[in-house]
């Protein structure tokens, strides 16, 4: 029986590697949703503009990641559940 329903969005391929959804559970990770956060900044850009209003102070030379980088970091791991950045200290992931 397929039930297929194609999503209202295309998901981009990685290393020429198809990507698939499914919604159905099992042991799967729930940080999928982090994929499409990713096609949503990259349609309204909103932690590049913010990033962009931020002014670094850092030394240049000794930068290995930008600010927006960085923030994208943070954001997904907030989206993720992970408030303070740290999985195995996170509310929701008692063991």
């Amino acid at each position: 029986m397929s039930d297929d329903t194609p999503l209202p969005f295309d998901l981009p391929s990685v290393c020429r590697k198809k990507i698939t959804v499914d919604f159905n559970g099992g042991n799967q990770s729930s940080n999928g949703g982090v994929l499409l956060l990713r096609e949503a900044e990259r349609s309204v850009g909103v932690c590049r503009l913010l990033a962009n209003t931020m002014t670094d102070r850092r030394d240049p030379n000794r930068i290995r990641h930008e600010v927006f980088e960085m923030l994208m970091a943070r954001v997904s791991a907030i989206a993720c559940g992970y408030e303070d950045a740290n999985p195995c200290y996170s509310p929701k992931l008692r063991f």
